[in-house]
């Protein structure tokens, strides 16, 4: 029964990718094919890649965006999957436009027309909710179209719903007129002008890895940016992030009640940041003395950190990221890094950290 419900299922989809094939054609990667008459390409020359490059910002007359809200974002001039703009993930690892999931499925959706110009946002399924990525890969692609064409000309944002603290920060920086088209709802749109910058620092291997290599920039810009729009709030100096907030069994502590007695005997308070505004946790960081917490979204706030101010991140040796680390460094923060060994009982999460050599830490 489970073959034939797959078998069904399977030509379904393929039956409604034939229908939409179509009606909006089959999509090429061939960027040869690319009309001169329909897109425009600037380069942006006052922001650099990590390898020093100049970011590219494109604008389309009647350009299309088509996205599968997981792995793949084709934005389309014609019928060709543009190279430097699209963006797809397999198994994780970030490929050739080729590869994109419309050259083979098409798009099989029906389609937005929007009136008006549009700047596509959205990306891949990290780029939705994910605090970190929404300040160091979404916000950063509006500052590189900032510097290519004018933010007050522009209508729409193509992007997933807003959280509250999502339109805060847009607020902040003065977009609270520009209207937001939901990339969840509406999958495939078609806009007089569709414009896309090149991701800011994602263009190979895993997203996981290359968050490592994200230019200091960003760091700059998101701080200058926010910074002085912290918002008072009672809190200690001595921070405990509390991760029990997320639904992810990753990066949770396994002895959780152990530490935090331990982390309030030294004068430590624990908090999930989350349930705090955007404002308040700039406050939180700024004020904080030592910061001690598992690899999560929630040190992204380390951008507003004092110099000298403490970190201590704890995370599983198989954990690839070291972004924060490389936040800590710019900043010039006290950082320091525990790793511990892997676990193969994680049902209350996967790090288990000796009360010894966290003492040393501190």
């Amino acid at each position: 029964m489970q073959k034939i419900s797959y078998l069904l299922k399977n030509s379904f989809k393929k039956t409604i990718q034939f229908f939409f094939k179509l009606i909006y054609g089959t999509i090429n990667s061939d960027q040869n094919k690319i009309s001169e008459k329909n897109i425009f390409i600037k380069e942006v020359s006052n922001l650099k890649k990590k390898n020093n490059t100049n970011y590219k910002v494109c604008k389309i007359i009647n350009g299309r965006a088509y996205t599968d809200f997981v792995e793949n974002l084709a934005v389309i001039e014609n019928q060709t999957a543009l190279k430097n703009f699209s963006y797809q993930t397999i198994d994780g690892e970030f490929r050739h436009v080729s590869e994109n999931s419309c050259i083979k499925k098409g798009t099989p959706r029906v389609k937005k027309k929007v009136n008006g110009s549009v700047l596509c946002l959205t990306q891949g399924i990290s780029g939705h909710s994910n605090y970190f990525h929404w300040l160091f890969d979404i916000l950063p692609k509006i500052k590189i179209f900032s510097e290519a064409f004018d933010l007050s000309n522009l209508d729409y944002f193509y992007l997933d719903d807003l959280k509250p603290y999502q339109k805060k920060t847009l607020n902040i920086l003065g977009m609270e007129k520009i209207k937001v088209i939901s990339s969840k709802k509406y999958r495939h749109i078609q806009a007089n002008e569709l414009f896309a910058t090149e991701h800011p620092w994602y263009f190979k291997g895993t997203i996981l890895e290359q968050a490592n290599y994200f230019p200091n920039w960003i760091i700059d810009w998101i701080y200058n940016s926010f910074n002085k729009h912290e918002k008072k709030v009672d809190v200690g100096e001595k921070i405990f992030i509390d991760r029990s907030e997320t639904k992810s069994k990753q990066c949770q502590f396994f002895n959780d009640e152990e530490i935090s007695e331990f982390l309030k005997k030294k004068g430590f308070k624990k908090y999930k940041i989350g349930s705090f505004t955007f404002e308040e946790q700039i406050y939180i960081f700024k004020k904080a003395k030592i910061i001690f917490g598992a690899h999560g979204a929630a040190l992204s706030n380390l951008v507003f950190c004092e110099k000298g101010a403490k970190v201590i991140e704890i995370k599983p040796i198989n954990q690839p990221n070291s972004q924060y680390k490389l936040v800590s460094e710019h900043k010039k923060l006290n950082y320091s890094l525990i790793e511990t060994e892997e676990l193969e009982n994680k049902n209350k999460g996967d790090i288990l950290l000796d009360i010894k050599t966290l003492e040393k830490y501190l």
